[in-house]
């Protein structure tokens, strides 16, 4: 799984865009309308965000990582992928099929 925020929807699309026809994801789910409170330049702030869950094969994690900060439209994008540690037998073998990943 991988989570980022985006600055809108069209961002958050286009992104997931390249990373399904390059086959790091299977899927991405965009959720609008989130409130985001972070520190930038020393001071708390806060904007309108769209945030995006990816699926991808343990395998393609670190790719789609790297790919997804190559593609994002901030300058440092908050990317944090993990490991999911149970997935039932169907569901890696849909992440292994939409994907270039190996299926483990």
């Amino acid at each position: 799984m991988i989570w980022s925020p985006f600055d809108s929807v069209e961002g958050a699309r286009q992104a997931a865009e390249i990373l399904l026809q390059e086959k790091l994801v299977a899927c991405a789910n965009i959720l609008p309308e989130l409130l985001s409170i972070f520190s930038y330049e020393g001071e708390v702030q806060s904007a309108g965000e769209v945030g995006v869950l990816f699926k991808t094969e343990a395998s393609l994690l670190a790719s789609a990582t790297s790919r997804l900060a190559e593609v994002h439209p901030y300058e440092t994008p908050a990317i944090c992928g993990w490991l999911v540690d149970s997935a039932p037998p169907e569901t890696r073998e849909w992440l292994a099929e939409l994907t270039a990943g190996e299926g483990k």
